[in-house]
């Protein structure tokens, strides 16, 4: 999880963004002005919902749709809009997936396809040549940012692509989640199961299932399982939980802390595997 993601400032961001789009609007085509004002409604609703928006989706990713946008804003008016071009290394700077960048790059090329006439061939070659390097730079960083996550990622993760890890991370992750759900005024707590031993995997894959991809699910040792739950208030949290109890075995005994009453510097895995069983579920 991101716990360092200033989701404020990002917010504030947007929205300025949206803002200088919508008086580019201003004397601008009528194509050109439906794709802009198609960009400063995507950015609102992003900056408005991005509480959760910003963890990662199991959907379309959303690196494609600004790539879209701003091919068509380059095409329907590339002698207005050429200074655009120079957008594609942001683009590119996107941790984003091999397929979305092969589609990327086409749109990139096709934009440069559509400027170049507007520009003498020595100038055209030039920004085209700077573009490409630039563009190669993006996406060489982007590259090795994602593989230097995934390596570390892995060293904790105990299924493939199975949002389930090792309970040592959970003690790296308490003080930021704790920071972030102040920060962005959202409720967290701390559900923790005991299972039966011959149970402990298939209700950890039934746990990851039932729970969003951006929470957390841990295995703390062969009887405990956890899960860092974030809501929107207390009542949204007890819920979820009775809808988490309703669908796992019956003999699961859970318990939950909100996240503000842990001391992480003095939190250990035994102490969490410890919970009394004779508190039942709760």
């Amino acid at each position: 999880m991101q716990s360092k993601y200033k989701i404020h400032l990002l917010r504030a961001n947007l929205l300025a963004a949206a803002a200088a789009l919508a008086f580019w609007t201003l004397g601008a085509q009528p194509i050109a002005i439906l794709l802009l004002w198609l960009s400063v409604g995507w950015l609102c609703i992003t900056a408005l919902l991005l509480d959760f928006s910003h963890r990662h989706s199991r959907g379309l990713p959303w690196q494609v749709l600004p790539g879209l946008l701003l091919l068509g804003l380059i095409a329907s008016a590339p002698e207005q809009h050429d200074m655009l071009i120079w957008a594609w290394a942001a683009i590119f700077m996107l941790p984003q997936a091999r397929w979305v960048l092969a589609l990327n790059a086409m749109a990139a090329l096709l934009s440069g396809a559509l400027i170049a006439p507007q520009l003498p061939i020595p100038a055209g070659g030039l920004i085209l040549l700077l573009l490409g390097i630039l563009c190669l730079l993006a996406v060489s960083s982007a590259r090795q940012l994602v593989d230097m996550n995934g390596a570390i990622g892995q060293r904790l993760r105990l299924i493939p692509k199975v949002n389930l890890w090792a309970g040592e991370q959970l003690l790296r992750d308490l003080p930021r989640e704790q920071t972030r759900s102040e920060r962005e005024v959202i409720y967290a707590e701390l559900f923790i199961l005991q299972v039966k031993r011959r149970q402990l995997w298939p209700t950890a894959k039934k746990l990851c299932e039932l729970t969003y991809s951006f929470e957390n699910t841990y295995r703390l040792n062969s009887t405990t399982l956890a899960a860092l739950m974030l809501s929107r208030s207390p009542q949204e949290a007890t819920r979820r939980r009775k809808q988490l109890q309703a669908a796992l075995p019956e003999n699961v005994v859970s318990h939950h802390e909100p996240l503000i009453d842990i001391e992480p510097s003095t939190l250990t895995l035994e102490h969490l595997c410890n919970t009394p069983k004779a508190q039942g579920s709760s």
